[in-house]
């Protein structure tokens, strides 16, 4: 089973297509126990089914996913057509400093595959998810995020669900500002996160594509 997990996730020789990796980093703290977990669960399985509606996204859109309570990659890397999203379940406390750094290398790996196998590939999402603040030092991650963005290595996006420290999320995230979630409006989140995916897969690398407003699911 784990070769053909490997082989699917390299397929550049049979979709040669630019990629668009987007990296989740969630959650799974204590906090997120109960209902915004199921929420969060559900969500995913929106995005998996929303990307499958689109047979360009299909090709072109990546998903990895990095979680914490513990740093754990729950999804290396893969295609949309392969992505099936774990079960999250809740643990630990929120060392969000080394889970950043944690999706960030795995940003900059990804793309030396691509560069290794003459793939051209759209700007890396990183999108972090939280109802906490970081239990560890997060610094450096700051700082990490302010050079990639600055130097247009990744985009990152903060969401701050209810109880989070959204002062230390605009430290982390200086270039764009974060947004609350309204509720455990998980769901219409991914929903709004799979066709802003799907309107880059569908332009051409390195163009700026305006998003959606994220009117529906953030709260003002």
């Amino acid at each position: 089973m784990t070769e053909q997990i490997s082989f699917e996730t390299n397929d550049f020789a049979s979709n040669p297509e630019p990629r668009c990796p987007c990296v989740l980093l969630l959650d799974v703290s204590g906090s997120m126990n109960g209902r915004p977990l199921d929420e969060l669960n559900a969500g995913l399985t929106v995005f998996k089914d929303e990307l499958a509606a689109d047979q360009l996204a299909m090709k072109r859109v990546e998903v990895g996913i990095v979680t914490f309570g513990p740093v754990k990659v729950e999804a290396p890397f893969t295609s949309a057509a392969t992505f099936y999203p774990p079960t999250l379940q809740s643990k630990g406390d929120t060392p969000m400093g080394a889970a950043i750094t944690q999706a960030l290398n795995m940003v900059r790996d990804r793309k030396q595959d691509y560069k290794s196998n003459g793939i051209s590939y759209y700007r890396p999402w990183v999108f972090l998810i939280t109802d906490g603040g970081p239990t560890d030092s997060w610094q450096a991650a700051a700082e990490a995020i302010r050079e990639g963005e600055a130097s247009k290595q990744f985009a990152f996006f903060a969401i701050g669900v209810k109880g989070a420290n959204m002062d230390v999320l605009r430290q982390l995230s200086s270039a764009r500002e974060p947004l609350s979630l309204d509720g455990l409006k998980f769901r219409e989140l991914f929903s709004w996160l799979s066709s802003s995916l799907r309107s880059v897969s569908k332009s051409t690398p390195g163009t700026e594509v305006p998003l959606e407003s994220p009117k529906g699911w953030a709260s003002v």
